[in-house]
């Protein structure tokens, strides 16, 4: 009588160790470092920071000759030889004309009414003109959202004679909503909205609507709380365009307790002459308030361009 038996392998490689994990879980997969550099390499690190570094002190530079000459008299403004450093040392004493000659405080208050109407409207329209285009189903869908999209290729100045006229026409000129209303029209904003809107799960809207909800709890309860960091970031963008904006400001009134900011400036040095210093003076004193705004809220700046796509990725 035979028997079979099963030959057993053995294997003269040494077994290695594996390491016990507590409550049995898998062992971490190793991180992977990656550089933001242009490679690994410590030259090319080196070089890398070299051009950045360059880069930075050229996009610098315009702004520090900006704040240079505000900080100059008008002679040594003026003066091709003391380009530098002033001969006279540097002096407030153009902020303080500026202050004094024109009504900054009021141009001020102006441009931050407006820039935050302007931003609350928009913002409000394009994320429900976003959730419609993401969200909902109606005759013409589609190519109602390609005329949106074309439209972000129109430039606002051609839009000037027809704003007018349609203002004209309302009697709303030299009022606070001839500068707003038209500026409120954002195609952009629908885009990045739209998109953001198709990114989010749709198992939060069904559920929502299992419980009842329609579009409008839908929207205002569960969709926009998921959107803080692009809202946040589209009235960042919009805010500083509509601080910025001259043209249609200019044009829309005539009534200078209206004026904004690049209108009021703009009437100062027309004025006065051309005074450099103080020019420069106004334009720092403009420039302020969206540097402390992007100060603040610059981690949302930078999430936005990321996740829109206008940083190339």
């Amino acid at each position: 009588m035979t028997s079979t038996e099963t030959p057993v392998r053995t294997s003269s490689a040494p077994r290695r160790a594996v390491p016990v994990r507590p409550f049995g879980r898998p062992p971490r997969p190793a991180r992977t470092r990656t550089n933001l550099t242009l490679g690994a390499g410590r030259t090319t690190r080196v070089l890398a920071l070299a051009v950045l570094a360059i880069g930075a002190v050229v996009w610098l530079l315009p702004m520090a000759w900006a704040v240079l000459t505000a900080l100059k008299s008008e002679q040594d403004a003026s003066d091709p030889l003391h380009w530098l450093w002033p001969e006279h040392g540097l002096t407030f004493t153009a902020f303080s004309t500026v202050w004094e000659r024109g009504d900054l405080p009021l141009w001020m208050l102006n441009s931050f009414l407006i820039a935050a109407a302007v931003t609350v409207i928009t913002v409000l329209v394009s994320a429900m003109a976003g959730y419609a285009f993401s969200r909902t189903l109606f005759a013409g869908r589609r190519w109602l959202f390609v005329l949106t999209v074309a439209a972000v290729l129109v430039p606002p100045q051609i839009l000037i004679v027809p704003w007018f006229q349609q203002m004209l026409t309302l009697h709303l000129l030299d009022t606070y909503a001839a500068v707003i209303l038209p500026q409120t029209v954002a195609p952009v904003m629908v885009f990045i909205l739209k998109k953001h809107f198709d990114s989010l799960p749709r198992e939060l809207e069904e559920a929502a609507r299992i419980d009842g909800a329609g579009h409008w709890r839908i929207f205002w309860s569960v969709l926009l709380p998921l959107s803080r960091p692009m809202l946040a970031a589209v009235a960042i963008f919009v805010f500083i365009g509509a601080w910025n904006n001259f043209l249609w400001p200019f044009v829309s009134t005539s009534d200078p307790s209206l004026m904004t900011l690049p209108v009021g400036i703009t009437s100062v040095k027309d004025a006065y002459g051309v005074q450099y210093a103080q020019s420069m003076a106004s334009a720092v004193l403009a420039a302020l308030p969206l540097v402390v705004v992007f100060m603040f809220f610059q981690r949302h700046i930078v999430k936005s361009v990321a996740t829109t796509g206008l940083g190339g990725q």
